[in-house]
């Protein structure tokens, strides 16, 4: 059984933090309520979390003081709490490492969804669009050589691609006939500053399907897989 997701909310007032608490708990994650950066670094050297979500303003140290601090020794997923209109916080939280940011009042519902697709973000994290050594790819009658980020068709002729698009089929050829979701290839092509709601990656799908596909709008190499994200069809030979 996959252990529970383990959450720290770091929140002084105490209403919200017992809510999320509570909230959290009851969609299967593990989490615990602190009310300042005192209680995070006591609650982080008890137990190891997952991910932090962190209020700005706290006593003391604010999130944003907290959330530098934690960058400059952790890679742990960070979601920050701002308050309504504070658009330079959440710019400075961003910069700061924070992952994402919800801005106060929310719906448990709408931070429950930022934190699953943060951890599915965070997933691409760290794996390298690569592909076992070799440097001659052939996949569905194209051919790529990778060291010259070349892209040939089966007459020779060679079509041009851009750096994402090179990036986001180095992660297709890397796990051909798997189903990659739009965080995970977000995170594998522009790791895990990619914003949730960034639509870069279906706009370069596309485009790279009108590249190698006999039908951009019936495609067979790239398919979508509604509800979970893309899958490159074909076997992948490396040479």
């Amino acid at each position: 059984m996959n252990k529970p997701v383990r959450v720290l909310v770091v929140e002084d007032n105490r209403e919200i933090r017992e809510l999320v608490v509570r909230y959290l708990d009851e969609h299967g994650m593990a989490a615990v309520g602190m009310a300042d950066g005192r209680g995070l670094w006591a609650a982080m050297e008890k137990q190891p979390v997952d991910i932090v979500i962190l209020d700005i303003m706290l006593p003391k140290e604010d999130g944003l003081t907290l959330c530098r601090k934690l960058r400059e020794h952790s890679q742990i997923p960070v979601i920050m709490l701002t308050a309504l209109g504070e658009h330079s916080d959440r710019v400075v939280g961003l910069e700061m490492g924070a992952d994402d940011y919800v801005t106060k009042p929310f719906d448990p519902r709408e931070l429950l969804a930022r934190i699953k697709a943060v951890l599915r973000r965070c997933e691409g994290q760290g794996e390298r669009p690569n592909p076992a050594s070799g440097s001659r790819i052939v996949f569905a009658g194209w051919t790529l050589h990778k060291d010259r980020r070349e892209l040939v068709d089966a007459t020779g002729l060679v079509e041009p691609l851009s750096s994402g698009e090179f990036d986001l089929l180095l992660a297709f050829i890397s796990h051909p006939q798997q189903v990659l979701s739009r965080e995970r290839l977000l995170g594998m092509v522009h790791g895990r500053r990619a914003d949730m709601f960034d639509r870069s990656i279906d706009t370069q799908i596309m485009r790279l399907r009108r590249k190698i596909e006999a039908d951009a709008k019936d495609p067979k190499i790239i398919k979508t897989v509604w509800g979970d994200g893309y899958m490159l069809t074909s076997e992948v030979t490396i040479s």
